[in-house]
């Protein structure tokens, strides 16, 4: 497939999603999901995630500085997309931590140590528990926690939404919510970036 023929597929996948989020709003963001930054910015970055994602790794200290560099004006919000083996196991750990106002460090510690821990050969999710204790988390609960029905319940969801936002990759993004035209660094920093002034004039 030549470049410019997979560009137009891409930005014709593009239109789908955008058509589907209009219609769809309630399920790009819902309640349950962590948000990193201020509740009351005006503008909204949407991931969806997948911890063991390789691809999803690379892009999170760059989407933390997204949401740092723009001081309150600019949140994330992530939503689960569970796809790889042993990524089901890593969120129920994050949220059990959640529950112990141990979210972001746990989930920072997680991406630094993908490498070890999920290796699309031999995931061993497992390891996270071990981060979890360096930081803090009261293990022995959060073993409890994380197999808690509210738990199921944000997965289920969070998997229901991206069935129905048609979300087959991750990481795929969301601003304001409108999908990337294109997808890289550069492209998302730049539609952040004219959300910021569109809305904060």
């Amino acid at each position: 497939m030549t470049f410019s023929v997979g560009a137009f597929l891409y930005e014709q996948s593009q239109l789908r999603k955008q058509v589907i989020a209009e219609n769809t709003a309630k399920e790009l963001t819902r309640m349950h999901s962590p948000v990193l930054g201020s509740a009351n910015a005006k503008v909204t970055i949407v991931e969806f995630f997948d911890p063991s994602c390789e691809t999803c790794r690379a892009f999170y200290s760059f989407v933390k500085k997204i949401v740092e560099t723009h001081e309150g004006r600019v949140n994330l919000v992530i939503r689960y997309a569970p796809f790889h083996e042993g990524s089901e196991e890593a969120v129920r750990i994050l949220e059990a931590a959640r529950i112990q106002d141990k979210y972001w460090p746990l989930l920072d510690v997680v991406m630094d140590e993908q490498p070890q821990w999920a290796s699309h050969h031999d995931p061993q999710p497992s390891l996270i528990w071990s981060y979890a204790e360096k930081i803090g988390v009261d293990v022995d609960k959060a073993r409890k926690d994380a197999n808690k029905d509210t738990v199921t319940w944000v997965i289920d969801q969070d998997k229901s939404d991206l069935r129905t936002l048609n979300v087959k990759q991750t990481p795929t993004f969301y601003v304001n919510g409108k999908p990337l035209p294109k997808f890289g660094y550069e492209d998302l920093k730049r539609l952040v970036d004219q959300e910021v002034k569109a809305n904060y004039r």
